[in-house]
């Protein structure tokens, strides 16, 4: 799929700036800033579907930990003596 991307002079010296800085080609340059704000985009929006997923869960049952209990459980990571991810409640 051939596609065409139109950047004011600005932004294309730019561009050209730093690919021969990295000894890349202009093209490479753009097609990994696309790539990496794809990925970022894709990430953030499996983020906000599995924090709605989370929310329906929520007001469907009831079960949930508190700030309290998931930051006293993060604390343990790394440590001798890491706790086991705490129990749901309502």
């Amino acid at each position: 799929m051939a596609t065409s991307l139109k950047i004011d002079d600005a932004l294309k010296g730019r561009v050209q700036q730093l690919a021969s800085q990295r000894r890349r080609s202009p093209h490479w340059v753009m097609l990994e800033a696309i790539q990496q704000y794809v990925e970022r985009e894709e990430a953030r929006e499996a983020f906000k579907q599995e924090a709605l997923a989370s929310w329906a869960a929520y007001k469907e049952t009831g079960m949930h930990l508190t700030g309290e209990e998931v930051r006293g459980w993060l604390a343990t990571w790394g440590t001798d003596g890491e706790d086991a991810v705490p129990e749901c409640h309502e």
